[in-house]
């Protein structure tokens, strides 16, 4: 139910007072006629995202900015055992994927995570999106492609990742421009996240701009740390001796980074659990 109500709202907080609304509402209920309690769950939450799904969009005054939905953050090799790690490890859909998730019109999100994430069929599904079984299909065929179309293909061995992250940081430590070059694919997108204040959120494109941007937080003496975000490698910066910064996700393939997506938002930030990261 977690895993569901992270990937329909790319909120923590707000997929865990889904998960939490669900329980009580299982709680009233009589339970006795009820066959398929983790479908009759998955409904329910799925039911409750896209009420929220729908109430954000409405709200949303500014279609234009850039938002970056909450990252996952533990430590490399942290790999909790039994129940909790299989969430969290369920939870790990890659950011730069949850990135085109968070575009999706509600309905098609809902179609696509309900399909392919919990294998419901589309007969399940069409009530609860209030559309035809053959609409429900499309609304999740045509999810899928955006999703395939818009989002990296970033190599799964952490290995490869970790590799292309340390030479970018060590080039930034540096300010060796040529060595940032040669480190992103010349079609990077940089992505950040800097909350509600004007100016503070960007879309930058390429590598040369993404170095520009890159060259420019050199000069901070940033201290930071790699770090596992939803399950690929990214890093957490602070300012020295400061509060937390950034959290950053890579996206990499080909030894070279496809995107980086950034959240600084202070507000959001102060609000991740990073209790995972502690030694």
């Amino acid at each position: 139910m977690r895993s569901v109500a992270y990937r329909m709202l790319g909120s923590i907080s707000e997929a865990e007072d889904a998960v939490q609304e669900c329980w009580l509402r299982l709680r009233r209920a009589d339970a006795a006629p009820i066959d398929n309690l983790r479908g009759w769950l998955t409904t329910v939450v799925a039911r409750l995202c896209l009420d929220a799904l729908r109430a954000r969009a409405a709200r949303r005054e500014d279609a234009l900015d850039t938002h970056i939905p909450d990252p996952i953050v533990h430590a490399i090799g942290h790999r909790p055992p039994g129940v909790e790690g299989d969430a969290i490890r369920a939870e790990a859909v890659s950011l730069a994927v949850q990135v085109v998730l968070d575009a999706l019109e509600p309905a098609e999100r809902l179609a696509l995570v309900l399909h392919d994430v919990c294998g419901m069929s589309f007969q399940e599904i069409a009530p609860v999106v209030e559309r035809s079984v053959e609409a429900t299909r499309q609304l999740a065929s045509r999810a899928r492609r955006r999703v395939q179309g818009q989002s990296p293909r970033p190599v799964a061995q952490l290995k490869g990742q970790r590799h292309v992250v340390d030479t970018f940081l060590a080039a930034v430590q540096a300010g060796d421009l040529d060595a940032l070059v040669a480190v992103l694919d010349p079609a990077v997108v940089l992505r950040a996240d800097g909350g509600p204040a004007r100016g503070m959120s960007r879309l930058v494109r390429g590598a040369d701009a993404v170095v520009a941007q890159a060259s420019a937080f050199s000069k901070l003496g940033l201290v930071s740390q790699v770090v596992l975000v939803n399950g690929d490698i990214g890093v957490i910066s602070h300012l020295p001796n400061g509060p937390l910064l950034s959290v950053i996700a890579f996206a990499v393939a080909a030894g070279k980074g496809l995107e980086m997506n950034i959240l600084a938002g202070p507000e959001r930030l102060a609000r991740l659990d990073l209790s995972a990261l502690a030694s």
